[in-house]
Order: structure tokens, then sequence, then C-alpha cells
């Protein structure tokens, strides 16, 4: 059973009823001009994306989605006002703070309308949940599992709990933990550090990150060393959290999407809507075969996706071989096409079908999967977010094949910098680098 089928739309519908509300608000009390409208809107989204608004959790209490609400309403308004007065309107101060007032309730009543509906749904139906076990026996951890055992609206389901000291009710010992976080499909692991060595914490941690499952520490006084540490209280219980990954926020999500998708429709009517016809005989005229090439890959989550290319090899028995320098398997169009990573290009495919993006790591075969997901530290990360036609990784130089555990490890280490700091921006850094080396000519473009 799919546990979290529809939680990915929660917040895009959110955002697109927020965005009704102030729409038909600011038309009965404000103006009707639809230019106006228009950017009363794109505040709204604006301040949504820079104060964080959606960065809203099962977890989170009411008091905190209340005080969000008033700062982003608060900062909408002074926009909103600043507006009007460069633009010379005549909308009385009146009518701005009836706006303002009505806002602020109508968002208020409607978000916590839904947060209880939410909770009574969970407890209903047991849907949109999340599994969950207790590493340790303390104070803490009793105080984290009565949050469980008692709150079942915020929709996580307590398995119990592992310890190596001598309790009866325990499921087993700490070693025992990792068979039964795999059988029993746990979600989310919480970890007190008072029962943890250091090697145990990386143990948990190198774990985790292989096996995609989210890991979340309840602190005391020893060290984590990460970059991206998060603190949040369920209840009154203080959690960290390791990562946090900018495209978890759909609205970071679907405005990366929306970037996606307008580029490649653009690649997809301005360059491949003649090239892919030209390619296509050049290809055929040279060897048997079919114009392009398509691979099983992992993709986000490692759910598999036919990742296309041009193809540039003749016909052969083991193309799930990585391509070395001089593959006597290439043919002739198809080491320039490689050369010049027109190959790449039938990809622009898959990111209109939602299974790439322009940018993110690269999907690498299953057998290098295999290969390096227990080898080469926090390499399972990479399937956080989809796959890219180009990456941070293939601009610092480490595209084409994987020759040296060197290439395989700094490989691992951008794209996870990619994950952790995404940004539009990096994006765009990325496509005009991709741009330039493609001009300028990369010695591992075989």
């Amino acid at each position: 059973m799919n546990k979290n089928r529809y939680s990915k739309y929660i917040r895009p519908i959110l955002y697109c009823i927020d965005l009704l509300i102030i729409y038909l608000l600011s038309f009965f009390l404000l103006t009707r001009s639809i230019k106006d409208l228009i950017f009363f809107v794109l505040f709204w989204i604006l301040l949504s994306i820079l104060l964080s608004f959606y960065k809203v959790y099962r977890f989170t209490k009411i008091i905190d989605i209340i005080a969000l609400l008033f700062r982003q309403t608060v900062i909408l308004v002074l926009l909103i006002t600043s507006y009007l007065y460069l633009s010379k309107s005549d909308i009385p101060w009146i009518s701005i703070l009836g706006f303002f007032i009505w806002l602020f309730i109508t968002l208020n009543i409607w978000r916590i309308f839904l947060y209880e509906i939410f909770k009574r749904y969970r407890i209903i139906t047991g849907s949109n949940y999340r599994s969950v076990i207790v590493i340790g026996a303390n104070e803490s951890t009793k105080k984290l599992t009565n949050f469980f055992n008692t709150m079942p609206g915020y929709g996580y389901r307590y398995k119990g709990f592992f310890t190596n000291q001598e309790i009866t009710n325990k499921i087993g010992t700490i070693e025992q933990s990792f068979d039964y976080i795999m059988d029993k499909e746990i979600d989310e692991i919480y970890c007190s550090l008072d029962e943890l060595n250091d090697d145990m914490v990386k143990k948990y941690i190198d774990f985790c990150d292989v096996q995609m499952k989210s890991l979340k520490f309840i602190p005391d006084t020893k060290e984590i060393f990460s970059k991206n540490l998060h603190l949040n209280y369920y209840d009154l219980v203080p959690i960290i959290s390791l990562r946090e990954i900018p495209l978890d926020d759909p609205v970071k999500s679907w405005a990366k999407r929306l970037f996606d998708f307008v580029l490649a429709l653009i690649v997809m009517i301005g360059i491949l809507s003649w090239l892919i016809p030209i390619i296509a005989i050049i290809i055929k005229l040279e060897s048997k075969g079919p114009v392009f090439f398509k691979q099983n890959r992992p993709g986000i989550k490692e759910k598999g996706f036919f990742c296309y290319k041009f193809r540039s090899m003749h016909l052969n028995s083991v193309s799930e071989n990585s391509a070395t320098r001089n593959d006597p398997r290439t043919t002739r169009v198809g080491k320039f096409i490689r050369r010049t990573s027109i190959d790449e290009l039938p990809q622009f495919i898959n990111v209109l079908f939602g299974d790439m993006s322009v940018v993110g790591p690269r999907p690498h075969l299953w057998k290098q999967n295999e290969l390096y997901g227990t080898t080469i530290s926090k390499y399972m990360v990479r399937h956080l977010v989809k796959p890219g036609i180009t990456g941070l990784a293939q601009v610092k130089g480490y595209r084409g094949g994987i020759e040296t555990k060197e290439d395989i490890v700094n490989r691992t280490k951008y794209d996870i910098f990619y994950i952790e700091n995404w940004s539009i921006l990096l994006d765009i850094y990325i496509i005009v680098q991709t741009i330039i080396n493609v001009f300028r000519g990369e010695e591992k473009a075989y």
C-alpha cells in the first residue's frame, strides 16, 4: 500500500486555494484591474518562496501556522500598499485595512479547518502516515513515544523501540534494528544519542543514506558532524534532522518542474523538430538499427525509467556496459554526437514526461548502483531528486565514464552539494556552463 499516495498534492492544492482567496478578496475589496490583481498574486508567490511560508509539516503547531500567516499577510499588504502608492491609485486606506483583516481571518479559518480535517482523516482512515521506530530508552524517548501514541492525528505510526538495555517490551537490540527497518519498511528512525557511540551514529547515517530512510536524532551533549542540521519540536521534544532538501518543498519542486517543462518545450520545438530528421538519416546511413537508444535507468527513489539517446553505437549485446575511450562499438557519427553531447538531446523527451530534470545527478546504470551503493559513502542520496541531462558534477569535470574511484567519489560529492543547495540560479549557472563546455570541448567527452 502506498501510504503517502496523495500527500505530494496537498501543498500545491493548498497553494492554489490561497491564491484564489487572495485574487477574490482583492477583486471585491481593492480593484477590478486584471494587471493589479496579477501583481498581487505574484507578490504572494514571491513572498512564499522568500519566507518559506509553505514549509509546514504534520508536527507544526497551530500557533506557528498563525504566526506564519500573520507575517506573510502583513508583508503582502505592505507590498500592495507600496504598489498602489507608486501607481497613484485612489483606493482608500480603509479598503486596504479591510482587505488585510478579511485576508488574515479567511486564511486562518481555512488553514485551521484544513489542519484539523487532515488530523481526523489520518485517524479515521489510517492513510497518509509514516511508520517510525525509536532507538534508545530514556526520558526523552519516553516523551517522544508518548507523543506518537497519544497524537495519532499527526500521522506517525509508532512500531516500537530498540535498546541494548535489559527491558522487556523492546523489539530488540540496536544491532537488530537494521533488519527490522528493512523488513517492516520503516520510514523514519529516531535515535537517542545517549545510547549511541560515534561509530554507531555513523553507521545509522550511512545506512539511512543507502536505504533512503529519514533519520532524526534526539539531541544531547554529543556532537554530530553535519553541516545541515535542522531543529524542530514534536510537542516539547527537540528533534534534529540531518538533511533538508530544498526540492522537498512542493512550491520549489513545482517551480523547477515549470522551468524544466518550458525549457524542454523550447528545445523540442526550436532544435529537435529539425535536428531529429537530420541525425536520423545520418545514423541510418552508417549502420543498421533504431535511431534512438533507450535504456532502463534508476530515477528518483530508484524508480526505473527509460532514458532516451540518439544511438551512437553499432548494435551489440553488452549495452549495459558504459562507453570507454576508443570504444570499438561506437560509430563514426556516434563519436561526433557523443563528443558534442548531441546524443543526450532526446532526454528532453524524458524531461517533458517528468522522468528527468534538465539539471540533476546523471542517471547511472543499475549495475553501477549495485557496485557503488554500498561502497561509496552517501552515493544513494543522489536518488532523492530526479536525474538530470546535465549536472554540477559534469560541469566540474566529472562527466563521461568512471575510470577511478576518485571519479565516483567526487561526482557523488558534487551531486549531494547540488541536492542540498538547489536553486533556479544554480540550475541556470549549470546550463550556461554546460553550453560553454560543449563549444570549448571536453577531454572526457567520448
